[in-house]
């Protein structure tokens, strides 16, 4: 693996047969995620394909002209033209791998694979998941001197990382920026000690064993479980969804609302979350329209005074989404009156959708107690029914999911298992 810079680009790269270019920044965690899979493939694929690393703060111009807009980002390269897909963010080992084994013949792609060697790493604590809760655990079990591993297939955060703003955390009298506050939770857990298995593919999961494989290579084993995998956006059903998502449909208002500057859309919902994110979108958007559906809104009484008085939001009570297709650069939302049966065609120029979330929890759903709406029990010490594995933040079954409740549960959790343990 060898670093360059920019003036070094077309030799190095555009004159070279297989390359593949790593442009990364300092002080950067998806960076620092990357980092040791892509020293581990140079090793592997390596004699068949260079890997380069250019450093992105000090070679801008060429990152503009190449369009490369976040750090890290991963650029494939076959005799001097852009090949695969580019990569960046939250880079999975295995969609390395595509892009990789695609440059190469299928028997020397096997070959390579036969060099892979299993290894295994031992660890008093495995935590699954890196949103509030389990941040908190790995702070506590660090400051304990628990040896502790944080397995996540994203980025430590959790849903906080893409929350706009968080106006209730105590300590803060301004509102802080979600990412600004998972990131801080984050580098205050890896300070006290706690490892990470970031941005991996998490391939089985065995509560009984105690035992993690991740990226299919590397099995991670402990004496005692925290899941913290937190919940995902449940989906409307209606058709087109799937399809369009990522495409014109979003569940992340941070994420894309700055995308629809002075554009239409549309907000499925109306819980907090809905109202509270539409509020957020039209500092951007021109015109809003809630689809919600029941005769009024669910938010709480504030948030729904302020989106009841946005003059950019219009609400279409009583709807329910049927199905969303693309016409051109458009959006529609064929939406129905679900006491009329009345059809309303919404032409949008995207769609924002938040009608609640389900816990993810489908690797040993079978192996755990749930309640009737699939959240994980726990007693007061935030154990399970198996015994070494413990739950916390918003998978558990309790009555409100919060930043806070998911802090509580962590901090609850690592008291009690560190007590178990010492």
């Amino acid at each position: 693996m060898k670093e360059i810079v920019a003036e070094e680009f077309e030799r190095e790269v555009l004159e070279s047969d297989r390359v593949v270019v790593d442009f990364y920044s300092t002080e950067c965690p998806p960076c620092e995620a990357l980092a040791s899979k892509y020293s581990e493939l140079s090793e592997l694929y390596g004699s068949d394909i260079r890997f380069l690393k250019i450093y992105r703060q000090q070679s801008r111009s060429l990152a503009e002209k190449l369009g490369v807009k976040s750090s890290p980002t991963l650029l494939f390269y076959q005799d001097g033209e852009e090949v695969g897909s580019r990569l960046s963010g939250a880079i999975k080992r295995s969609d390395i791998v595509r892009n990789l084994d695609a440059m190469l013949t299928p028997d020397r792609v096997s070959r390579i694979k036969s060099q892979i060697r299993s290894t295994t790493s031992e660890f008093d604590v495995i935590i699954l998941g890196g949103g509030p809760g389990g941040l908190t655990a790995g702070l506590y079990l660090g400051q304990s001197k628990i040896n502790t591993v944080l397995i996540d297939p994203a980025l430590p955060g959790g849903n906080v990382a893409t929350t706009h703003m968080v106006s209730n955390y105590p300590g803060f009298i301004e509102p802080q920026p979600g990412y600004m506050l998972s990131h801080n939770m984050s580098e205050q857990a890896k300070a006290n000690g706690t490892v990470y298995r970031s941005a991996v593919d998490i391939t089985s999961v065995d509560l009984e064993r105690k035992e993690v494989l991740i990226d299919g290579n590397e099995t991670v084993r402990a004496k005692k479980i925290i899941i913290a995998t937190g919940t995902t956006p449940n989906l409307t059903g209606a058709s087109g969804e799937k399809e369009l998502k990522g495409k014109g449909i979003s569940y992340c208002a941070t994420c894309d609302a700055k995308y629809f500057e002075g554009k239409e859309v549309v907000v499925i919902g109306g819980g907090n979350s809905a109202v509270e994110e539409s509020e957020y979108i039209t500092r951007f958007a021109s015109r809003l329209t809630i689809v919600h559906q029941f005769d009024k809104l669910t938010a709480n009484k504030q948030a729904q005074e302020k989106a009841l008085k946005n003059p950019k939001i219009n609400i279409l009570f009583d709807n329910e989404p049927r199905s969303f297709t693309r016409d051109g650069d458009k959006v529609i939302t064929e939406a129905e009156n679900v006491k009329t049966g009345e059809r309303t065609r919404l032409v949008s120029d995207g769609i924002f959708i938040f009608i609640g979330m389900k816990p993810n929890i489908d690797q040993f759903r079978d192996k755990l107690e749930l309640d009737r709406w699939g959240y994980i029990k726990t007693d007061d010490e935030m154990r399970t029914n198996i015994d070494g594995v413990y739950a916390v933040g918003d998978v558990i079954s309790k009555k409100y999911r919060q930043i806070t409740t998911a802090v509580a549960d962590g901090t609850i959790a690592a008291m009690a298992l560190a007590k178990e343990m010492n």
